[in-house]
């Protein structure tokens, strides 16, 4: 229940904040408005963070041991997801010649990249199986935070990849020279963070990222 909250809050108020931020001068209960569309993973990335912080806060348990097994999951929601977009013929791709570029209804009559499918490829079964083969061959989940990590990389340099494929929404469009998008920009807080993340898991990692508040104040209470 706290994880539904944290990526339809999280995602929605995402999508506004990052992609039409004059809603919240102009009409700021559309915030509320889910069912007319736009929802954002960065945004829901933080909303899933933040109520697995509260939620382990609450209960006195490591949030970064829980992050580490929902973290390992999330592969399989985008997964679907994607394969949403591209069923409901949205977030469509760049116009290409390539055999199996396609025409998506409201995108004009040129083929293009099916960018969803891209992302459904890359973000759900590729990172799935490589999270699989972290926690299940190697023990990630040993290492509190480690799969977080893994995951937050997995996801940044993904997304960043399938943008040069991706139409750059239309309200937006690219913010430098022709290839820098909103999803770049993004995205590229989560690869950092992977990196800190992973660091982090490794015996050389220095003291002031090692610690842990959480597990901490769960340890004390027990």
């Amino acid at each position: 229940m706290w994880i539904t909250l944290g990526v339809i809050l999280g995602g929605r108020f995402g999508y506004v904040l990052f992609y039409k931020p004059g809603i919240l001068v102009t009409d700021p209960l559309q915030i509320f408005f889910v069912w007319q569309g736009g929802m954002s993973f960065h945004g829901g990335f933080l909303g899933v963070a933040l109520a697995i912080i509260l939620f382990c806060w609450s209960r006195r348990i490591d949030a970064f041991r829980v992050g580490d097994l929902v973290a390992a999951a999330v592969p399989i929601g985008l997964f679907f997801g994607r394969i949403a977009n591209f069923i409901n013929g949205e977030l469509w791709g760049k116009p290409s010649t390539v055999p199996w570029a396609m025409v998506f209804p409201g995108a004009g009559p040129l083929p293009r990249h099916p960018s969803q499918l891209y992302e459904a490829a890359l973000e759900g079964i590729v990172l799935f199986i490589v999270l699989r083969l972290a926690t299940h061959v190697y023990g990630s989940l040993h290492r509190p935070g480690l799969t977080i990590g893994l995951f937050a990389l997995g996801y940044g340099v993904a997304r960043i990849l399938v943008e040069f494929a991706r139409q750059p929404d239309e309200h937006i469009g690219y913010l430098l020279g022709g290839f820098l998008t909103m999803g770049m920009v993004l995205s590229l807080p989560l690869v950092i963070l992977g990196a800190l993340f992973i660091w982090r898991a490794t015996e050389g990692a220095p003291d002031w990222l090692k610690a842990n508040p959480f597990a901490a104040r769960a340890a004390a209470t027990k």
